[in-house]
């Protein structure tokens, strides 16, 4: 993994509430079923995001909780939740997230054509909801939050309140991990 910024830290190297979040992240759905990238590296530090959570537990545990709950506990579709994290991973330069998610992307059935008009933050859906969505996330990254009635009346009418919250959740949850990754230079780990 290219961390710049953090040194890597090996299960050895952790103190205990530093191997208590290594756990718990390893032995969790992330680490069950199908990887589409490393967890970790060969000598068991993580990557990605995970890598940095590690190096402050008492924030980086809570914060990976809410990232299980983003990623394995709403009713979002798996191709909804891809392409609003593909969205952030655009709208944010991303490289981590884009790199991740396009293979988890590509799993929950998004075409490589929809993964390049993803990158190309152009994406359009035939499905009413998935173009709902993808728009509500670009209007969220576009720091135009503030909704008109009308505006919420469509986005709930189209989506549920449920969805909707989930999805802006998740914008926020991917916000703050690509910061995190930017601003201790987390690249694209080496397989």
């Amino acid at each position: 993994m290219v961390t710049m910024r953090l040194p890597d830290l090996t299960p050895a190297e952790m103190n205990g509430a530093q191997r208590a979040l290594h756990d718990r992240i390893t032995d969790g759905p992330r680490a069950s079923g199908t990887q589409h990238f490393p967890l970790t590296t060969a000598d068991g530090a993580l990557t990605g995001p995970f890598g940095v959570m590690v190096h402050a537990p008492a924030i980086g545990a809570p914060l990976q909780e809410l990232g299980g709950a983003v990623r394995y506990a709403t009713g979002l579709t798996e191709r909804v939740r891809e392409l609003a994290i593909l969205a952030v991973a655009t709208a944010t330069g991303s490289d981590f997230e884009a790199y991740a998610h396009a293979r988890i992307g590509r799993a929950a059935g998004l075409t490589d054509g929809e993964l390049d008009d993803l990158a190309a933050g152009a994406f359009t859906s035939a499905d009413p909801a998935e173009q709902a969505a993808y728009n509500l996330c670009r209007r969220l990254l576009e720091d135009r939050s503030r909704l008109t009635d009308e505006d919420y009346a469509g986005l709930v009418a189209e989506l549920g309140s449920t969805t909707l919250t989930e999805l802006v959740v998740l914008v926020g949850y991917y916000r703050t991990l690509a910061q995190l990754l930017d601003v201790f230079e987390v690249g694209v780990p080496a397989e």
